[in-house]
């Protein structure tokens, strides 16, 4: 799996998606059917430069798609979740929550 490291515990997290604007862009868009590059970066507080980096990096896992269309004469990028995406999402959560079980107090 991309991202993925061998092995258990916090090793086993999927490196692409745990960073922050990565984690926030797969998970924005599992909200949403799909959204424009300006309302990612608008929801993400975030530059054109550093989104187009890390929403880039997804697109060659595979974890999003990218298309590119004219409204008009004006250039928009739409991004969706792909359905890799949402599976590797759901294994990021799903160790997320069992790492937090297994820390806490009992």
């Amino acid at each position: 799996m991309p991202g993925e490291q061998p092995g258990g515990g916090a090793m086993a997290l999927d490196r692409l998606i745990h960073e922050r604007l990565r984690l926030g862009i797969v998970s924005i868009l599992a909200a949403h059917e799909s959204l424009s590059f300006n309302e990612l970066k608008q929801l993400l507080n975030t530059t054109d430069g550093n989104l187009s980096v890390h929403a880039r990096k997804l697109e060659e896992a595979g974890y999003v798609t990218c298309t590119k269309s004219f409204v008009g004469r004006v250039p928009k990028t739409e991004y969706r979740l792909s359905a890799a995406g949402r599976k590797a999402l759901e294994r990021y959560l799903n160790h997320m929550e069992a790492l937090i079980e297994a820390t806490r107090v009992r």
